[in-house]
């Protein structure tokens, strides 16, 4: 039975889009659950957060952010926690250490300004090399760990789900639940509290007037943001599986690794 999105969301003080991407229908099966996670980063993550994100036996932690935003931010982590760290070193973003949805705000004030810059951004983040660094090294460790892992960036919702979108595509989890998860940043965990932190952000960071609403298309999603990803994908290689062979890696047997790793059938 596929998980409902309450089911898949935890609530979390300090970490933003805390949930459980697995679950959903795919061509060999059904995804697993508990394995398959993503979120925001955990700089501000309280004790119980990570007592919670512990309890879930995190083996692998998938960084995409880039040096500058490490440096800038460090995630917490549980004084018990013995998994492994991936990220391929370099900036995904900007060189300023910001994220990738805050790449073009200093030209936006309206909310069209926004849907402007973010399908900009869009068209970028399957080719940019460090991200594509740190995507492989994501999809190798599916393919060689059973594992449970966590993909995260800084507000879990471009870098990472573009990642879990590919994912899901690789594994034929249907485009419908596919656009579902990815629009549940949205509304996962509270979604009001995270765009009041991007704005503050946004703006003390620009030292811009940028409409309540530009903000809200920043530090949200929509579907036309992961359908441009996809069309520039399938623009330059035909298919997203095509896509994933030569760019990030993933051969049939890489994909075969994969679906035993992550498919109850």
């Amino acid at each position: 039975m596929k998980m409902t999105n309450e089911a898949r969301v935890l609530e979390m003080v300090g970490i933003h889009n805390f949930r459980d991407y697995g679950g959903y229908a795919a061509r060999e099966g059904h995804l697993r659950k508990g394995v398959l996670w993503r979120s925001g980063q955990h700089s501000e993550a309280t004790a119980e957060d990570l007592a919670r994100v512990h309890d879930l036996r995190i083996a692998t932690v998938i960084d995409l952010r880039g040096d500058s935003e490490r440096r800038g931010n460090p995630c917490l982590r549980h004084a018990e926690f013995a998994g492994e760290v991936l990220f391929h070193p370099g900036e995904t973003a900007s060189a300023e250490g910001r994220a990738a949805h805050e790449e073009f705000a200093r030209d936006v004030h309206t909310a069209d300004d926004a849907r402007r810059a973010m399908n900009t951004l869009y068209q970028t983040l399957p080719f940019r090399p460090v991200l594509v660094g740190t995507y492989r090294l994501y999809m190798q460790s599916l393919a060689e760990r059973d594992s449970a892992s966590l993909l995260h960036c800084l507000a879990g919702k471009d870098r990472t789900g573009l990642a879990a979108a590919l994912v899901h595509d690789l594994l034929g989890v249907h485009p419908d639940d596919i656009a579902a998860d990815y629009l549940l940043t949205n509304t996962a965990g509270n979604a009001e509290a995270r765009i009041e932190a991007g704005a503050r952000h946004v703006r003390d960071g620009f030292g811009i007037s940028m409409d309540d609403a530009a903000v809200r298309v920043l530090m949200g999603v929509e579907s036309l943001f992961l359908e441009t990803a996809f069309a520039a994908i399938r623009e330059s290689h035909g298919s997203v599986q095509a896509y994933a062979e030569a760019v990030l890696g993933v051969t049939p047997e890489v994909l075969a690794a994969m679906e035993r790793n992550l498919i109850d059938a």
